[in-house]
């Protein structure tokens, strides 16, 4: 007489568990997102490592990196989701909901764009770029008569990028591995892995 065997799923470790939680990929940075990112951030490392100060070439990559920051910003007004200012401005009640989630290492994700401390990190690079921009251009157009005061102030800005750029890398790094994504790549795809949460609807 045959005896038919019975397969319980839960003891098959190649079958998924009902209890496990299903993930999706969500596009969070669109193309223009992700290309002033870049770009922006090739210019400023060119302009600190490999052009001549007050050079042609100089000039040219920070009024390039300048407009591209003012097109992101006029974008984070009429763009996508997650570039807007609305979903991302670090306004006390977002950092204190971000602080809880990463106390309890819990993926924040009422911030899946730019979280608030990671916003605050982007809009002040984007105040330094904006600062470079315009003492360069004083400088050069001789509007105002005092260029030793403007040459300070533009090294001074300058000079705070040597400390806010490897932050921001190192930050990146550093929360790609805390909350389990990196944060990196999905600059580079636009894509992030968020949990796909069973629909409440009837």
């Amino acid at each position: 007489m045959s005896q038919k065997r019975t397969t319980n799923l839960s003891d098959n470790p190649s079958m998924p568990s009902s209890n496990t939680p299903k993930t999706k990929q969500l596009r969070v940075w669109d193309i223009l997102v992700r290309v002033t990112h870049w770009t922006v951030a090739t210019g400023i490392i060119a302009n600190l490592l490999f052009t001549e100060d007050g050079g042609e070439l100089h000039e040219y990559v920070g009024y390039t990196v300048v407009g591209l920051v003012v097109i992101r910003l006029l974008w984070g007004l009429v763009g996508s989701r997650y570039a807007r200012f609305s979903d991302f401005f670090p306004t006390l009640a977002r950092i204190k909901h971000h602080l809880s989630d990463l106390s309890a290492r819990r993926t924040d994700e009422q911030h899946l764009g730019h979280n608030p401390l990671a916003a605050i990190m982007v809009l002040s690079l984007w105040a330094v770029i904006i600062g470079l921009g315009t003492t360069g251009y004083l400088m050069e157009s001789g509007i105002l008569g005092n260029k030793d005061l403007l040459e300070e102030v533009h090294e001074l800005l300058a000079n705070s990028l040597y400390l806010l750029v490897p932050l921001h890398i190192i930050a990146a790094i550093v929360m790609s591995y805390w909350e389990r994504e990196n944060l990196i790549k999905s600059m580079i795809t636009g894509n992030k892995t968020v949990t796909d949460k069973p629909s409440t609807m009837k």
